[in-house]
């Protein structure tokens, strides 16, 4: 099952609500999702980061720790 949060709020365990970046990650995210992406470079690391979509669409948490996983 997934988060009620919807897809445009991480877990705080994946994303601190204090985080430096954090209008950054989420505007990154919202975009990728607006635009049918499966991902977005995450303007902290550089590193490809899957939307909650797409991990939504895998059916089940795969354990990663992925930052928009809708099954935390």
């Amino acid at each position: 099952m997934t988060s009620p949060r919807g897809i445009d709020e991480p877990h705080s365990s994946r994303l601190a609500p204090d985080h430096p970046q954090r209008d950054l990650i989420l505007a990154a995210h919202r975009a990728a999702v607006d635009a049918g992406e499966p991902g977005y470079l995450d303007p902290a690391t550089g590193l490809f980061v899957l939307t909650a979509v797409e991990l939504a669409a895998a059916g089940s948490c795969c354990e990663r720790g992925c930052r928009h996983c809708p099954y935390v």
